[in-house]
């Protein structure tokens, strides 16, 4: 009579072995038993160190199906190269890129700015945390008709709506518009200049400061005087914006109020 051990477990029951995945510097994981997601950033003896958006550092065991990698488990190895600290790449706002990363489903949250320059600077230096987060950036060509794009947006806990502001002073127009939409679900936040151009740092442009504008005169094209530029505002802000490659190109006081809307709209 054959015989068979106690324990046998027919091979249709058994836990497949995860595979083995070389913890490179960037490669995006989540721990399995807390749910930190975050890339790798070294690996050393016995533990990997994760990064996660917010910059925050967490080291975890080499463990057989310890990780997931999108959304399936795997077992991390300590790759050839992982004799030093790696420090990973990063996307052209800062944050820590992720290789190979796909485009998320857009969210229900929108964010809004004023304007189509407004629109092309956020994406130029935010796309990729954009895709990823599932977050779409439309405009609103002017700050009057908040109040009812907001009452069509219809925010909600799983739908919040980010508004970004030119110009948002207290005792302006634009402050007054945007406190009367804001709510729990709904977020406006702003900038001090008059237009984004001046968010972009001087010396990134290759000049010594924004000029002044006389009240009256359109500012763009008073901006396109005063540097000696042709008034073609269109051909100005396309050479404004080639002259932005990071988010060290613009000024902080944008710089937080885009992350704030992004961490909000996807809180």
């Amino acid at each position: 009579m054959r015989q068979y051990s106690p324990d046998f477990t027919p091979p249709w029951k058994r836990q497949q072995p995860a595979p083995e995945v070389p913890a490179e510097p960037g490669l995006v994981v989540e721990e399995a038993g807390t749910g930190f997601c975050g890339a790798v950033i070294r690996c050393e003896a016995g533990t990997v160190t994760l990064e996660d958006r917010f910059g925050k550092h967490r080291a975890f065991p080499l463990q057989p199906r310890g990780f997931l990698l999108e959304g399936r488990p795997v077992t991390l190895v300590r790759p050839p190269s992982a004799g030093a600290p790696a420090v990973p790449a990063r996307t052209v706002s800062g944050s820590v890129a992720v290789p190979g990363a796909r485009a998320r489903v857009a969210r229900a949250g929108r964010i809004y700015v004023e304007g189509r320059h407004d629109a092309e600077l956020v994406e130029k230096v935010w796309g990729d945390d954009l895709r990823i987060e599932g977050v779409v950036v439309e405009y609103l060509e002017g700050v009057d008709d908040l109040p009812a794009i907001v009452d069509a947006f219809g925010p909600a806990p799983g739908a919040r709506l980010g508004v970004l502001v030119d110009h948002l002073l207290p005792g302006t127009k634009e402050s007054r518009i945007a406190a009367s939409v804001t709510g729990p679900d709904t977020l406006v936040v702003g900038h001090p200049y008059i237009d984004v151009w001046e968010a972009v740092k001087p010396s990134s442009v290759g000049i010594a400061a924004w000029p002044r504008v006389p009240r009256g005169q359109d500012w763009k094209t008073g901006v396109c005087r005063g540097l000696g530029w042709p008034e073609n505002t269109g051909a100005a802000w396309a050479r404004i914006l080639s002259c932005v490659h990071s988010y060290k190109d613009l000024e902080p006081a944008l710089l937080g109020r885009v992350e704030e809307l992004i961490d909000f709209v996807t809180a």
